[in-house]
């Protein structure tokens, strides 16, 4: 069956799930006020007819529109300063539509639209780079990433309106799904976001699209296609399970190793709560633990998760990722702050850097987004002042903590007025040589590979 076929069949489906939702989901009728000893008029005696179904619709929309810009500089012995020594200036324009329609109390259906251009040196030079260094540059491995595509998931709903060497435009559905809330809990079908486990930066428990530790955009978590359902346990929690069909790149056919099936178990002890997750995801099976609770005035977390490798890609039986954090809150010379300090352990990481972009099972998850470090052990922070109410200084360190080198990340965000929001900041790399942020030797080659010193600056409206 096509592409074609499959999204009419969808979208016609959900057509006759609204028409007949008044049937699948009754809305109770409000209980009469009479006395039941009270005469009832002939007229009030005969059946009232239902409101049509379309008349009970209530749409929500909402969204944002978003102007960036970023200046970018690479150490002289970087590949991309032999590019181009000059700063590297970027932009782009993030358009975002959101609406969320309800066919009844326990029936919506949502949909995101959005709209990107994005452009500039960056994307100049790393096109030119990837034609005339093909071996060198690999896939996705740069810093600098391409734009979103569909070509794994289930539906293709992303579109690319113009494209030059040095900029593209593009346009693609994030959110395409349909929610049913029973009072068991939830099912939704189609485009959505699903977020597991209690890191801050890292977060070995979401497997699934995880932020970057250094994105400071949380709005909005890509989506993919799945089937997901939520059984609530009452008091005690709830079991979630999900299942993420994906193509295989190559033939384009929906494949199971490719995919992901994963299910939790969430549960508390009195004020402590746990997490217990498993998960067929691409070719391995993942296992994973999870806690949180309270010490005095903080809050701690931890998870952990095994990775079964696949011994096509890994010579590796398996590896241990664990993330274990604590954030406090507090006031200081009548200020509001906010901190957490986090430690991460990733067993997929190495301690050669020049080695682990030849690890295959290391690159697969950096550019499926997974992993984001070439290293073991982490140990980062963050802290939040409020230095008025709407303007809100971050300073975030991320720390390689075995070379030692990192990655140093202030910014601010002000509320200018009411749906305004600036945020402005900067990327400040340290380390020696042969670390993984003060750079390192690319196999085969006497270039370094480190990350860019940057500054940016995002203009927000949300409406």
């Amino acid at each position: 069956m096509g592409n074609d076929s499959k999204k009419f069949l969808f979208f016609f489906g959900i057509l006759l799930l609204g028409i007949y939702s008044d049937r699948i989901l009754p809305v109770p009728s409000r209980a009469s006020e009479d006395s039941p000893d009270r005469p009832v008029a002939s007229s009030e005696n005969q059946t009232i007819s239902p409101e049509p179904w379309y008349k009970r619709i209530e749409a929500q929309w909402g969204g944002r529109l978003r102007i960036l810009g970023s200046v970018s500089s690479y150490d002289d012995d970087t590949i991309f300063a032999a590019a181009q020594n000059d700063p590297y200036y970027d932009g782009a324009a993030d358009f975002r539509l959101t609406n969320v329609t309800y066919l009844n109390p326990r029936l919506y259906f949502a949909i995101d639209y959005e709209a990107i251009l994005s452009g500039g040196d960056a994307r100049r030079v790393q096109n030119e780079l990837q034609s005339l260094l093909p071996d060198t540059i690999p896939d996705d491995f740069v810093i600098i990433r391409g734009p979103e595509t569909d070509d794994l998931r289930f539906f293709d709903l992303t579109k690319t309106i113009s494209e030059g060497n040095s900029y593209i435009l593009y346009n693609r559905l994030d959110r395409l799904s349909l929610t049913l809330e029973p009072e068991w809990g939830m099912v939704r079908i189609g485009r959505q976001a699903v977020t597991w486990g209690n890191g801050f930066l890292f977060n070995p428990m979401d497997l699934f699209n995880p932020f970057a530790p250094t994105q400071i955009d949380r709005d909005y978590k890509i989506g993919d296609d799945m089937a997901y359902t939520l059984y609530s346990l009452g008091q005690t929690g709830d079991f979630q399970l999900l299942y993420v069909p994906r193509r295989d790149l190559e033939g384009g056919n929906v494949e199971w190793d490719q995919s992901s099936l994963a299910g939790k178990l969430h549960f508390a002890v009195a004020t402590t709560e746990f997490d217990v997750m498993a998960a067929v995801h691409y070719r391995d099976f993942v296992t994973g633990f999870g806690t949180r609770g309270y010490l005095g005035g903080a809050a701690w977390r931890l998870d952990a998760t095994w990775t079964f490798l696949s011994q096509a890609k890994s010579d590796q039986d398996g590896y241990l990722s664990l993330v274990a954090n604590m954030d406090y809150s507090w006031v200081w010379w009548g200020k509001n702050f906010y901190g957490f300090i986090e430690f991460y352990f990733d067993g997929l990481g190495e301690e050669n850097y020049s080695e682990a972009i030849t690890n295959q099972a290391l690159v697969e998850r950096i550019v499926r987004g997974e992993i984001f470090t070439l290293g073991r052990k982490y140990l980062s922070g963050s802290v939040k002042v409020e230095l008025h109410p709407l303007f809100n200084v971050f300073l975030t360190s991320i720390n390689n903590i075995a070379d030692p080198s990192g990655i140093f990340h202030p910014y601010a965000v002000w509320d200018l007025a009411k749906s305004f929001q600036l945020t402005f900041g900067g990327t400040i790399p340290w380390g020696g040589s042969e670390t993984e942020f003060g750079g390192f030797t690319m196999p085969g080659t006497e270039f370094q590979f480190q990350p860019s010193v940057n500054a940016f600056l995002w203009l927000t409206y949300y409406f």
